[in-house]
């Protein structure tokens, strides 16, 4: 007979989900994945998480300043852990539950090649357990704007770095 408890405090609900808009970037895998570890560069291209650092080793702290959508001018400071590194794949770390922060969430990065050595991005963000739902309601719709904001400055820098490259 299986376990099936579910941890209240980390549990999955899809409704809890952002989703960025999907792009494709006339780019190879490598070079956005490139993009994606090259976190001292952040901010020379994404308009949200604006400076982040870590070894990107699982486990490993990603220590980030994020602009505050709701508090223009103002930035969060946050700190996520490693959980997914699979190069040119999937990049992702996540907020874990704790007494003084319980609002678990998971993000993750997509890279999916396409036809013709391009690739499709996309993110997510997963607002776990019981507090999820409140974190969905109150935040939702500026990580969103964040997420989409985040995948087309994405596109437009790594289609010009692959210009640049091919001397266009």
């Amino acid at each position: 007979m299986s376990d099936t408890t579910v941890d209240q405090k980390t549990s999955y609900d899809p409704a809890n989900v952002v989703t960025s808009e999907t792009v494709v970037i006339e780019a190879s895998p490598t070079l956005v994945w490139e993009i994606l570890t090259d976190l001292d560069r952040y901010g020379e291209w994404n308009p949200f998480c604006v400076k982040a650092s870590s070894t990107l080793e699982m486990g490993a702290p990603v220590f980030m300043s994020l602009v505050n959508y709701p508090n223009p001018g103002a930035l969060l400071q946050g700190c996520e852990y490693v959980c997914a590194f699979e190069p040119e794949r999937r990049l992702a770390w996540e907020a874990r539950w704790h007494e003084d922060w319980p609002y678990a969430a998971r993000r993750d990065q997509f890279v999916e090649p396409v036809a013709g050595g391009h690739c499709r991005y996309w993110s997510t963000d997963a607002f776990l357990g019981e507090n999820g739902v409140h974190v969905m309601r109150f935040c939702g719709p500026w990580v969103k704007r964040a997420f989409d904001d985040t995948a087309y400055a994405l596109k437009a820098h790594a289609e010009a770095l692959h210009a640049q490259r091919m001397g266009r």
